[in-house]
């Protein structure tokens, strides 16, 4: 009998923990955590052998409210944490549950770094535009003029972008979904489990008490497919309600957005997140609502070797080679004194 039919079969209650839900009413972590729970038994993967770290944040709270094994570290370096367990642990399956301050301020690096190193790590980035756990102060997301109580004039920066940040650092698989959309955010997590690598998913999150509505445009039904491109592998950037309008390279390789009534699909620009070249989701990720309609779905899909997979594979060869090692012997080598 093989170890798959052996597996015992789960559902969505065999994720539930009798933790109290302590997030504020109507906010968007519930759908998050409700289409996780009925992911995670589609995976085939027993519950011992998954893991979610967080950071802080309200989005860290993830760890408690999933019935695996979990780590609650600190604030911006949960993918540190992941990296040495997934290193550690490669027969693991490791999910990083992040926000966007916890991920792109104090935690920037160690993001970036567990990105470019393609350790085998789901990264789930709650984006609400603000620090909500601190009380509504603005995010390195933030929209610049945004008043929050840290910056009450408006913030003057200049917000960071964040699948721009994945795609720059080289992920191999970059993704955004919304809170709301339940099936297309349970297919984009779905995609991300599959992914053999680091999987960067940005998920347009409200919160309901410091910046509420942040992203009607991309959750409401009477206007997501105005100001959305859903995108299919293969197939070209069309969107609106009516399917009417799409997106296409110019003349001077910008995109553009242009109406079916004066060109044909087959002059629209073609998704294609199989492309090793980053140009070409990184010109999707610079497609951002006001100004132009924003691609929900898969931007990048490629594989290369992992960082956890490299060193197992170091270790393997040099026990082919040396045997295993002995600590004893580790300890009293090199420079040793005896101390009378």
């Amino acid at each position: 009998m093989s170890v798959e039919a052996e597996l015992p079969v789960l559902t969505p209650k065999d994720f539930a923990t009798d933790q109290e839900l302590r997030w504020c009413p109507r906010c968007g972590d519930y759908s998050i955590l409700a289409q996780m729970k009925k992911v995670l038994p589609t995976l085939g993967v027993p519950r011992e052998k998954m893991v979610f770290v967080s950071g802080i944040g309200c989005s860290s709270r993830f760890p408690y409210y999933v019935s695996t094994y979990g780590f609650h570290s600190i604030h911006g370096r949960a993918p540190a944490v992941a990296t040495g367990l997934k290193v550690a642990r490669p027969d693991l399956m490791v999910w990083v549950i992040t926000g966007d301050g916890d991920a792109l301020s104090i935690g920037g690096n160690h993001l970036l770094h567990a990105i470019r190193r393609n350790v085998d790590l789901k990264i789930i980035m709650f984006n609400n535009q603000i620090y909500g756990l601190t009380k509504g102060q603005y995010s390195p997301t933030s929209p610049q003029g945004k008043k929050t109580k840290s910056t009450p004039y408006g913030s003057v920066d200049a917000p960071l972008n964040p699948l721009s940040v994945a795609i720059g650092a080289g992920a191999t698989f970059v993704a955004r979904s919304a809170d709301v959309d339940i099936q297309h955010l349970s297919e984009t997590l779905e995609r991300a489990a599959a992914h053999k690598g680091t999987a960067f998913v940005e998920v347009y999150q409200d919160c309901n008490v410091f910046n509420s509505g942040a992203f009607e445009f991309a959750t409401k039904k009477d206007q997501k497919q105005d100001n959305c491109i859903y995108l299919e592998h293969g197939r070209p950037l069309v969107f609106g309600a009516q399917r009417d309008r799409g997106v296409r390279l110019n003349g001077t390789g910008h995109l553009e957005v242009v109406s079916l009534d004066e060109v044909k699909e087959d002059d629209l620009l073609f998704h294609d997140e199989q492309e090793e070249d980053l140009s070409h989701a990184f010109r999707l990720a610079q497609l951002r609502w006001p100004h132009a309609p924003e691609p929900m779905g898969v931007f990048r899909d490629v594989q290369r070797p992992t960082y956890d997979g490299a060193v197992d594979q170091q270790l393997r060869d040099r026990r082919a080679q040396v045997g295993e090692g002995d600590l004893e012997a580790l300890f009293n080598s090199g420079d040793t004194w005896e101390v009378h």
